[in-house]
């Protein structure tokens, strides 16, 4: 059984994936999608954006991060999933369920879910080109404006040689909005015999068994349920090993956001120093009602020092 941390463009970085994976409970990570057009990438872009293949494929606590591609070009791809390996990475992954506009309109992500064939040649090519040993993943919706050829991509992706498939169960139409369909999981692990897992709508431990039941899958992929609840899965792991486990309190999300934002404003000092944590705190305040008291009182701060502040006056 597996937790896997979702990919989430502009939200989880290396920072986030350092952080989470420190609180246990998560078994893999996957890196926000590398863009790839028809150039040839250099080593530099991985290691921007993937710098854990520098250290292994692992983050500082020794979670595997898998580097995740998109793009809709069979050839270019296959080049720069090699180009990756040749950088560090020891796993590939490919996105086919990025439902964002300017992502769908450049030909990558969700939008490739109109034509099961155009998943299955670049599946294909990045298999081929692959040395044998390197896994391979996808992740794929349901489909793009319904969920009708939800069955036909997963084959696709299966066919084209792919080692494991993971499943956002909602089409592109559906965007984020509930429910996810968790019960097209396991019509499609009816129809594949590699390890298909299940994504979508887990915010709780009750989604998560809700999630296993209806989807048959023991492998989870998790996003925003993580970025609102830190130690989701770690409250999983506990409870399926029947271990005494105290959720994290306000306070200890409050330390977790000191630490996250003196490590990343030097790339974004100035004006922009409070960026990440006012995003993140709009996912945990579904979760800790106090986040949303603070995003309002750090709301029209700009400067580094009084955010900071906040946050030790907090803490104090």
């Amino acid at each position: 059984m597996r937790i896997i941390l979702a990919p989430m463009e502009g939200v989880v970085d290396q920072h986030v994936r350092a952080l989470l994976t420190r609180i246990g409970g998560i078994d893999q990570c996957v890196t926000e999608f590398i863009r790839v057009n028809d150039q040839v990438m250099p080593a530099k872009v991985f290691h921007r954006l993937a710098p854990e293949i520098l250290h292994g494929c692992k983050t500082p606590t020794g979670i595997p991060v898998k580097v995740q591609l998109l793009g809709g070009n069979p050839a270019s791809m296959a080049i720069n999933a090699v180009e990756a390996i040749k950088a560090g990475a020891d796993a590939i992954d490919i996105n086919f369920g990025c439902p964002a506009k300017t992502v769908n309109r450049s030909e990558g992500g969700a939008c490739l879910l109109k034509q099961p064939d155009r998943v299955y040649n670049i599946v294909k090519a990045v298999r081929e080109a692959l040395p044998t040993h390197i896994p391979l993943s996808a992740k794929i919706r349901l489909g793009f404006d319904d969920r009708s050829s939800y069955l036909d991509n997963a084959r696709a992706v299966a066919e084209a040689g792919a080692d494991e498939l993971a499943v956002h169960a909602r089409s592109k139409a559906d965007g984020y909005r509930p429910p996810a369909y968790w019960e097209y999981i396991a019509d499609i692990r009816k129809h594949l015999t590699i390890p298909v897992i299940a994504n979508g709508e887990v915010w709780s431990l009750a989604d998560y068994y809700r999630c296993r039941e209806q989807s048959g899958s023991t492998d989870i992929m998790i996003g925003r349920g993580l970025l609102a609840c830190p130690d989701l899965a770690r409250q999983i792991k506990a409870d399926l090993n029947k271990e005494i486990y105290q959720p994290l309190q306000w306070l200890d999300i409050c330390r977790m956001l000191l630490n996250y934002f003196d490590q990343t404003l030097p790339f974004y000092e100035g004006k922009n120093s409070g960026n990440r944590i006012k995003q993140w705190l709009a996912y945990l305040r579904l979760h800790y009602s106090e986040a949303g008291d603070f995003f309002e009182a750090i709301k029209r701060k700009r400067e580094p020092e009084e955010i900071r502040q906040h946050l030790q006056d907090t803490l104090a």
